[in-house]
């Protein structure tokens, strides 16, 4: 997927102008959070700046603070997209999901959240027998990621189910970079859900 894709798809995910009470982040426009805007122009900004963002700051932002500067343009190409996507939405959390992921495969990598060289290079080295396999099992660590979120922060169970008791945004965000056996049915969705009441 080239950068420009990549980049379309995210705003894609990430929409618009929010100001959500119940989100850690505060007001939020494209993804990008009034501590990331306020950290990006070197200044405090208010939530009508967040409000004013362009697309393009917004892109630029991804590219430098999302991409370049944790490596995630580093990575296995096959690997970049899923990865990048969950550093703009969990940060250095990404990271630590991804050397879990890698540690499954029999590296031994410590789970810091610092996407270094052994990091990249253990990878590189598994994208190299498992393919396919290291996204998918990257992709399922990330749904398990949200779901655990939401079950020790109430709060946050709208975005891991809609109120129809469907798949919420975070679990069809981690599912759109699994292949389709991996992706849960309704019924298991409901099933991992239902201690939630």
């Amino acid at each position: 997927m080239e950068l420009k894709e990549l980049l379309e798809e995210l705003l894609r995910r990430e929409g618009g102008f929010v100001n959500d009470p119940d989100d850690p982040g505060g007001a939020t426009n494209f993804g990008i959070t009034i501590g990331t805007l306020s950290i990006h122009r070197g200044k405090k900004v208010s939530v009508a700046d967040v409000r004013k963002l362009t697309i393009g700051e917004a892109k630029e932002i991804y590219i430098q603070r999302y991409l370049v500067k944790p490596k995630i343009d580093q990575l296995p190409t096959e690997l970049v997209p899923t990865v990048f996507d969950m550093y703009v939405n969990a940060g250095s959390n990404a990271i630590k999901i991804l050397q879990e992921t890698l540690n499954g495969f029999g590296t031994q990598l410590v789970v810091d959240g610092g996407n270094g060289p052994k990091t990249i290079a253990a990878a590189r080295q598994v994208y190299s027998f498992a393919g396919q396999y290291l996204v998918d099992a990257y992709g399922i660590e990330r749904r398990d990621y949200y779901y655990a979120l939401a079950d020790r922060r109430p709060a946050s169970r709208k975005y891991a189910r809609t109120r129809a008791g469907g798949k919420g945004g975070w679990i069809k965000r981690a599912e759109e970079f699994l292949s389709a056996r991996f992706k849960f049915s309704d019924q298991q969705h409901h099933q991992r859900i239902s201690a939630w009441g």
